[in-house]
């Protein structure tokens, strides 16, 4: 019963960033050891049908806290024996979940070293963690490996990989698992999860509509935001050339191939007078610089005094 499979494994984002960071400022190669807690959590799903409910359980391993060592081979031999004594030194009445181990330029896979020290380490008897749960009760072993990487290949951008994986020992092997980063606090979580709308949302349209006014102020605003409304569509009508905008609502919906040649003339167009509002940009540029060499020659003979010449 002490290998129940984990369905995720939850971090915060400040925790995993601080873990990042740690391994980014070692001089190479590093691994530690993770601490945290095991709940069987039931989801909570929102929906705005009664009578869907959902109650399948969820066993989470939540990382709580990390130590990082200096260099690898920290607390096992270099055949991957860990040793119990240097890990109890480091508990400090926190609960063992797991261990990491960061590399640099290598695949994200385990090594066969890695998986004889997550071995190992689940074989200790007395690191084992009690599930939190009130309906039943279960042991943990720390069976959770995080296994940190680099790219083979040198990027323009840093960048760290990282995988989660679980030890099961019944099948001797690496169980890959999702890594859920939570940012907010541990007694949040609870009340937000997934939501599946059952409703119809109602249509809105976006056209210009008339009302009754219920009173005269209201008429008078009314009839000046339609009037600053119907002069916008105007210029924008003007800008478009005959492509009202009301007809790019067209552009979505089974008939769109229909009217794509229509926007690709008008995107020429727009093309089109960006070229000729260039050209005459450029020829007043040009004159104003003739201008101020006119202006300058002037300023120079007058300020040339009488006779120098």
């Amino acid at each position: 019963m002490n290998d129940l499979a984990l369905q995720k494994i939850a971090v915060s984002g400040p925790t995993l960033a601080s873990m990042i960071e740690r391994i980014n400022s070692s001089p190479g190669d590093t691994d530690g050891l993770l601490f945290g807690d095991v709940a069987s959590i039931t989801p909570t799903t929102l929906s705005d049908d009664p009578s869907q409910t959902h109650s399948d359980s969820l066993l989470v391993a939540t990382i709580s806290g990390f130590l990082c060592f200096n260099s690898p081979l920290s607390f096992y031999d270099s055949a991957g024996r860990v040793d119990p004594t240097r890990i109890t030194t480091h508990l400090n009445q926190k609960t063992l979940i797991g261990w990491f181990s960061s590399r640099r330029k290598t695949p994200l896979r385990p090594s066969m070293r890695e998986f004889s020290v997550t071995y190992s380490l689940y074989s200790i008897p007395n690191l084992s963690l009690p599930i939190q749960n009130p309906n039943f009760s279960f042991n943990f072993r720390p069976s959770i490996f995080l296994l940190f990487t680099t790219p083979l290949q040198d990027q323009l951008i840093h960048t760290n990989q990282y995988r989660a994986y679980q030890f099961l020992s019944p099948k001797q092997c690496f169980n890959p698992v999702s890594i859920d980063i939570v940012n907010i606090g541990p007694a949040f979580r609870g009340h937000y999860g997934s939501f599946s709308p059952n409703s119809a949302l109602p249509f809105l349209s976006c056209e210009l509509r008339n009302s009754t006014a219920m009173n005269e102020d209201r008429a008078d605003s009314y009839l000046s935001g339609m009037k600053q409304a119907a002069k916008d569509q105007a210029e924008l009508d003007m800008c478009a050339e005959g492509m009202e905008i009301g007809k790019l609502s067209q552009l979505m919906g089974p008939q769109a191939a229909n009217y794509t040649a229509g926007l690709e003339q008008l995107y020429e167009k727009m093309l089109a007078k960006i070229e000729s509002l260039s050209r005459l940009v450029e020829a007043s540029s040009a004159k104003v610089l003739e201008q101020e060499n006119q202006n300058r020659k002037l300023r120079l003979k007058v300020a040339r005094p009488t006779g120098a010449e």
